[in-house]
Order: structure tokens, then sequence, then C-alpha cells
């Protein structure tokens, strides 16, 4: 689904631009054919200057998406999230970095997880980075505690994982 939504914009690379970062910060488009999180309204101005495009093609995109029947009514339910991996070391969590060998391999997400339980830690967030959005994607596990070097090594040996980051 998220490559249709992309082969829509495909050829207007500056609308590709805008269309890929609210997706990947997870805005919406409202009823008004504006960026939007939650109640929050995100200057179309801003935007342009971030992705370094005209703020009419934020704007041009916004209102195509709300012309789209089929793309408004995911852009218009989407949702950010928390992430706590860059503030996980901070308050006591532990991060486990997954890289891929193919990010679109079935069951890495379990093996991963299945590996973690065995050690008696609890995860308490997993993300996995969409392979369609993110050039390099990764699984980023939190856990509950420190990760034991142990543990590293096993996560090493699960099929299809390229590298082990420990944060």
């Amino acid at each position: 689904m998220w490559q249709q939504i992309l082969d829509k914009f495909r050829r207007y690379p500056a609308q590709e631009k805008v269309i890929r970062l609210i997706l990947a910060r997870g805005f919406q488009i409202n009823d008004r054919g504006r960026v939007v999180s939650g109640e929050i309204e995100i200057p179309h101005a801003q935007i342009a200057k971030e992705l370094d495009v005209d703020r009419r093609v934020v704007d041009t995109t916004a209102t195509a998406v709300r012309e789209d029947e089929q793309l408004w009514k995911v852009f218009r339910n989407v949702r950010s999230m928390t992430f706590l991996g860059e503030v996980a070391p901070a308050i006591g969590l532990g991060v486990i970095e997954i890289t891929p060998v193919d990010a679109t391999q079935t069951g890495l997400l379990g093996e991963v997880a299945g590996a973690v339980a065995r050690y008696g830690l609890s995860i308490r967030q997993a993300v996995s980075d969409d392979p369609y959005f993110v050039e390099n994607p990764k699984l980023t596990i939190i856990t509950e505690g420190k990760i034991p070097g142990d543990l590293v090594r096993l996560l090493m040996e699960v099929d299809g994982v390229r590298r082990v980051t420990v944060y």
C-alpha cells in the first residue's frame, strides 16, 4: 500500500518529498487540507523550509491528498508515536538495534523477541523501520533492563541478522 501512495507522487519529486516527510513524522491531513499533528497545525512554510521546496508544493500536496478519497482515508488517520530509542539509556532502559540482512524477511521480530524473552528481559517497545521509507531500516527493541553480552551473541546467530548494536 505504501508503494501505491508513493507511486501517486512519483512524477512530482518535490511532492514525493513532502509525502515521505508527512508519513515519516506521522502527520495527518485534516478536512481543510492542512498538515496537522492531532489538532496542532504544522505551518506549510516550515515543512517547505525543512525540505527545501516552495511552500506551494506543500499546499498542492496536502490538497491532492485531501481530494483523493483513498489517500485521505490514510492521511487523516495516520498517527505518530513516542519512540524511546534515544532516551532509553537516560531512563535506565536497554536498547538493542538490529540491522537486518533483508528488512522484508518474515519472522525476524519474533525470533529476536523470543531471544530477548529467554534472557528474562521484558520488551517495553519494539519499532521496526518501514523499508519503503527508510533506506537502511532497523529493528529497535527497548528492554526493561540492561542487555547482557551473551544475548548479543545469541542475537548475532539469528538468521537474517546482519549487525547488533547495544546502547
